[in-house]
């Protein structure tokens, strides 16, 4: 027989960081990770819409590093804990930008903004996106407000959204839907 998944502690509101503090569920810390395991979520939703494989281990890879900025953000950083969280790497950042330039090679030039949609594929990846802009500026407030986060989260976060509007180009392209250029009524 599995285990309960439910605690019954957070009926009150709260929930505990890594390392055993107990902070409401609105707190910014939550708020943050929550965003990027929504984020991952989504991104799973794309992986099922999607079926290139070359794109395809990049998102499981992505996924698997959203669970290393989730853990991160989770730990209470004034508490030393003992649990090995993994850790956010410059070649992690590294690997979006190439796959990036390798899509751009491909696609037209873009002269206008362009309208989300297309193709379920194409306005998941959109939506992708837009979350994990979300999950940056969660992560950028808790910045501002002094609490302690790897610049290199924030850093990552803001090229995933970058790949994630290539991808999503790259998608419209690969299935031959023609983009919708954002007209601006004048």
């Amino acid at each position: 027989m599995s285990a309960k998944i439910y605690t019954r502690t957070g009926d009150d509101g709260t929930t505990s960081l890594i390392g055993g503090t107990k902070v409401a569920k609105s707190h910014r810390r939550i708020e943050a990770y929550g965003t990027v395991d929504e984020l991952n979520s989504h991104i799973g939703l794309c992986l099922d819409h999607l079926n290139s494989h070359g794109i395809a281990s990049v998102l499981t890879e992505t996924q698997d590093r959203l669970f290393t900025i989730g853990s991160a953000l989770a730990c209470d950083p004034d508490k030393e804990t003992k649990l090995k969280i993994p850790d956010l790497k410059e070649e992690d950042i590294n690997l979006l930008e190439a796959e990036m330039d390798k899509m751009n090679t491909e696609l037209p030039e873009m002269k206008s903004f362009i309208l989300p949609g297309g193709h379920i594929a194409v306005s998941n990846l959109h939506i992708a996106r837009c979350v994990c802009r979300r999950a940056e500026r969660s992560c950028v407030r808790l910045q501002k407000k002094k609490e302690d986060i790897e610049p290199r989260i924030i850093r990552y976060l803001n090229r995933l959204s970058d790949y994630l509007f290539v991808l999503s180009r790259f998608t419209a392209h690969q299935l031959k839907i023609v983009e919708t250029p954002w007209k601006p009524r004048l």
